[in-house]
């Protein structure tokens, strides 16, 4: 079952400005790491010990910003976000990228790196 989108995320951003990805070992692709709050996504940064410089808000009802935003990182291998994923569990809702929209979020559960 999935739940509806948080009306803004919340993307992490290391210090050159560049959006902070989660990559699972033997995965083809990385995931956006993406936060329904600013809160969030700073504990993410201190229960990770990521350093992240910034932490930067999309609105998810923009759809200007949101195809911007998927056309930018899909040229990468980035093909989701996951949206609220707790470091210690690899609980987390999947994201997928569907044309240059969002689609709807799917509960994942990941295998957390141990290191960043």
């Amino acid at each position: 079952m999935s739940s509806p989108l948080p009306k803004e995320i919340h993307l992490l951003l290391d210090s050159a400005g560049a959006l902070i990805v989660f990559q699972e070992k033997g995965a083809p692709w990385a995931g956006v790491l993406a936060f329904s709050s600013e809160d969030q996504a700073r504990e993410f940064c201190r229960t990770s010990n990521l350093d992240a410089a910034e932490v930067a808000a999309i609105s998810t009802g923009d759809p200007q910003a949101v195809a911007g935003l998927i056309t930018s990182i899909k040229r990468r291998a980035i093909r989701n976000l996951l949206l609220d994923l707790d470091y210690k569990t690899g609980a987390c809702m999947q994201i997928d990228f569907v044309g240059d929209s969002f689609g709807d979020p799917i509960a994942r559960r990941l295998t957390p790196r141990g290191k960043h």
